[in-house]
């Protein structure tokens, strides 16, 4: 009768939402076999990554009903991380330090060095 209902649940969704939650499922599965005998279930951040790019696009009424190791919130929550953290990182600028001098000032400056043997 469970399956049934399981069913009935599954038939509005897309072919998309069905593989990634599949795939999350399988991952959890993996996650958990790879650590059998813990009583808690403990995900690596690699874990965490795969996790929220496969359920963020769920709405959380889709992801309480899903069986997960994690609350909906967690998986919600490592998505946040997720895309604060690429946002750091695009923003930080490419180089430390001062912007490099402009060449034609770098070599006004040599120049007046060169000419003005008591200069600065």
């Amino acid at each position: 009768m469970a399956n049934v209902f399981a069913l009935l649940r599954l038939l509005p969704a897309s072919n998309q939402d069905k593989d990634a939650e599949i795939l999350a499922l399988r991952h959890q599965i993996t996650v958990q076999e790879r650590q059998l005998g813990r009583e808690r279930v403990r995900f690596a951040p690699s874990d965490r990554v795969l996790l929220a790019a496969l359920l963020h696009r769920h709405p959380r009424g889709v992801l309480r009903r899903a069986r997960l190791l994690v609350r909906p919130d967690t998986a919600l929550q490592w998505h946040r991380d997720l895309l604060s953290r690429r946002h750091a990182a695009r923003s930080r600028p490419g180089r430390a330090g001062r912007p490099r001098t402009v060449r034609s000032v770098r070599v006004l400056v040599l120049r007046l060095a060169r000419e003005n043997p008591g200069w600065g």
